[in-house]
């Protein structure tokens, strides 16, 4: 784990870069991975050496799952050496025993590949002269074309992949990337693409492979080692992505405040949410917040929703009531002049507020604040619709934290491409100098200077009504919490905070509700700050 040392204005802290810039994180792109190849090759690894260590990887992660291969296999060749990665696995297959034979679609032109096909066919292994049937339930093994593929895949070859993956869904194993799918977008090539089972990535993550436009046709994605050296890694800035996952919940360092400090010391949050449409965000958010542990939640609410606070959120300080526009949406700009903002660790601005057409709402006062601003669901669309736009968040004297989805993304950064949600989370922040969590299916966390999480674990229990409110208040509290305890704000802490909010909607069992799992996600910080 890289360790440094910063002066924060308050001292000098250990800065942990958080997960590590390893081979089990680093989201690359396809020339960034042939270039690692490259780079190997010329330190002196043989190509034919790199070609069996792949085959071998595949053939032991194959034979470790003994189920797939009890009625037998079929290897798609294809053409380059991805095809020769599919003839070592045929053939360490063939030698322990597994009933296996291979089929060639095209002709093969890599010399090497050339080479383990005729090894293998002198070894006994049968060449299928006409495609295989689909309808079997044996395993089959795409080596078509893997990294880099820009050429129309045949409508036929689709189809016959298709279709054994419809009869047995469960047998269909990709090696490195799907026939049909750009390595680097996660789109498919001229609308067609095979569906895996499972995706046996080669070496590192390729970036397309964890787009939410790939989920249909990776399947479960697995990272098969074959030994790039530290030193290459090395090389890597501290900007390349990351994917993060479940398992690195348990390596981060969660803000701890000190035992003696008081409830006004352990992070305060005011949230500015609700109207008469939406009485619902409002009392989700405050539900984040709360289970993040900070000391203090304090809200400005629409009066139909302040009226009975006390019986639903005792624990909330009511600040005042929010005005309402004719169309039923909260107006909350004549409220931020009630309060010192800067009493605050950080404000939470829009879950249900509603929409309004007032394009003077964000004003000097929230730029001055010098805390976290939290701006998410209808407090991004007022900002898209006003002059500056997402411009007016330069302005800002503190740290900002943006929470969209992807249609009010697209609404407050009307230019940016978001065809790949990475590469857009990380335009968006570098321009409007505010940290952006993009909420997808493999949500993207990205800040100012171009550090990037990629969530790597998609799980449909966090796409329903109500957890991103939910989130959104959470990550106000962890924010709140963070500034507190640490007295700086990483953007990691956001990260980690919508992977454990992930982590809560896939593990939680009692429900799958936006209440449910927020009772989860309240347990799991009790726990992590312990």
């Amino acid at each position: 784990m890289i360790v440094a040392s910063i002066d924060s204005g308050f001292g000098f802290f250990l800065i942990l870069n958080w997960p590590q810039s390893d081979s089990e994180h680093l989201i690359v792109s396809s020339e960034q991975m042939q270039n690692i190849e490259k780079e190997m090759f010329s330190m002196g690894m043989p190509v034919e050496a790199l070609m069996e260590k792949v085959g071998i990887g595949i053939s032991s992660w194959i034979l470790d799952r003994q189920g797939l291969i009890e009625n037998g296999a079929i290897v798609l060749v294809g053409p380059g050496h991805n095809g020769g990665d599919g003839l070592v696995v045929a053939r360490e297959l063939y030698m322990a025993g597994v009933d296996i034979s291979i089929w060639c679609p095209f002709p093969l032109k890599k010399e090497l590949t050339l080479k383990h096909f005729h090894y293998a066919i002198q070894i006994g292994i049968e060449n299928l002269e006409h495609k295989p049937n689909s309808n079997s339930n044996l395993l089959w093994i795409e080596a078509l074309f893997g990294l880099g593929q820009s050429r129309t895949i045949p409508d036929e070859i689709v189809h016959l992949l298709n279709s054994k993956k419809a009869f047995s869904p469960d047998r269909l194993i990709s090696i490195d990337v799907p026939a049909g799918l750009d390595s680097d977008n996660g789109n498919t090539i001229s609308n067609t693409s095979c569906k895996a089972s499972s995706t046996l990535s080669l070496g590192l993550f390729k970036s397309g492979l964890i787009q939410d436009s790939a989920i249909d046709y990776v399947g479960n994605l697995e990272r098969l080692d074959i030994g790039i050296p530290d030193k290459i890694l090395a090389g890597f800035p501290d900007t390349q992505s990351l994917r993060i996952s479940f398992s690195d919940l348990s390596t981060f360092v969660w803000p701890k405040p000190s035992k003696s400090k008081s409830k006004y010391q352990r992070g305060r949050v005011l949230v500015i949410a609700g109207s008469e449409k939406y009485k619902g965000a409002a009392s989700l958010a405050l539900n984040g917040a709360l289970a993040s542990g900070a000391g203090s939640v304090s809200a400005f609410l629409p009066n139909s929703i302040s009226s009975y606070l006390w019986t639903t959120h005792p624990e909330v300080l009511l600040l005042g009531d929010l005005n309402t526009f004719q169309n039923g949406s909260s107006d909350f700009s004549k409220v931020l002049n009630e309060v010192d903002l800067n009493r605050f660790d950080s404000i939470l601005l829009g879950p249900g507020l509603g929409i309004a057409e007032d394009k003077n709402c964000f004003g000097t006062v929230l730029q001055d604040f010098k805390g976290l601003l939290i701006l998410d669901a209808d407090a991004i669309n007022r900002l898209s619709i006003t002059a500056k736009g997402w411009n007016w968040l330069n302005d800002r004297k503190g740290p900002t934290w943006l929470t969209p989805h992807l249609d009010e993304f697209k609404r407050l950064f009307p230019l940016i491409d978001c065809s790949n949600p990475l590469k857009a989370g990380i335009e968006a922040a570098k321009i409007c100098s505010a940290s952006v969590l993009l909420k997808c299916a493999h949500s993207v966390i990205s800040d100012p200077e171009g550090k990037t999480w990629q969530i790597g674990q998609a799980n449909s229990s966090v796409a329903r009504a109500g957890l991103g409110d939910v989130l959104a208040g959470f990550v106000s509290g962890m924010g709140a919490f963070g500034l507190a305890s640490n007295k700086r704000l990483d953007t990691d802490l956001l990260a980690a905070s919508a992977l454990i909010h992930a982590y809560a909607g896939a593990a939680c069992s009692k429900g799958s509700t936006a209440s449910a799992i927020c009772t989860f996600l309240c347990e799991l910080i009790k726990k992590e700050s312990s």
